[in-house]
């Protein structure tokens, strides 16, 4: 008990100091009573709420436009690669030419092969950039290409989502640490029936 309510000094009888002592530890019961209700009460909400998950990659892997479009994307892409090896060849036999007809050059010849090796790289790497930088032309085509499609198939899982009262969906594909699902909560190939790909 607290000692002011046995103090000499205490301006209030004791009887009255130990009743408020009590009332004030009975509302301190009562706001941790509250709390945890709310605590338990969010908790039985957020078990009672419905999960699933989808594999974006198994529903992609079976819409054949998503196939054909990989393909074309492969093939730019292997296509600008090789444009890119041939001239970083091309350089590489300049440098080597350069190195062993350096020895009969004049300096201002020298300068004059040295010079044109280094606008030589620069422009491979500028080509780079354009095929294959962060908006580059391999990044548009597949932006042209496979958006549209993952677009589609984003609202598929979403009006499935809705319709069937999911608050969350996961994408097993994208490794966000899902240890175990159950296979009944796979909804990858309803997801594919919505899409018309599966009977």
């Amino acid at each position: 008990m607290n000692k002011s309510c046995f103090s000499k000094k205490a301006n209030q009888p004791q009887t009255q100091c130990l009743l408020n002592k009590q009332l004030s530890n009975n509302d301190w019961m009562k706001r941790v009573f509250v709390l945890l209700f709310f605590v338990a009460a969010s908790f039985s909400v957020t078990l009672a709420q419905k999960f699933a998950f989808v594999d974006s990659e198994y529903i992609l892997g079976n819409i054949p436009s998503y196939k054909s479009a990989q393909e074309q994307i492969d093939k730019l892409s292997a296509e600008w690669q090789k444009e890119v090896d041939t001239k970083l060849a091309d350089i590489d036999k300049m440098y080597k030419d350069f190195q062993s007809e350096k020895v009969l050059l004049t300096e201002e010849m020298k300068v004059k092969r040295e010079d044109e090796i280094v606008k030589r790289e620069q422009d491979v790497k500028d080509l780079q950039k354009k095929y294959f930088g962060r908006d580059g032309m391999l990044f548009k085509k597949r932006q042209e290409l496979m958006k549209p499609i993952q677009d589609e198939v984003y609202n598929a899982v979403k009006a499935l989502a809705a319709e069937q009262g999911f608050a969350i969906i996961f994408d097993t594909a994208s490794n966000v640490g899902i240890l175990y699902s159950n296979p009944k909560n796979d909804k990858s190939d309803e997801v594919l029936q919505r899409l018309g790909y599966k009977n």
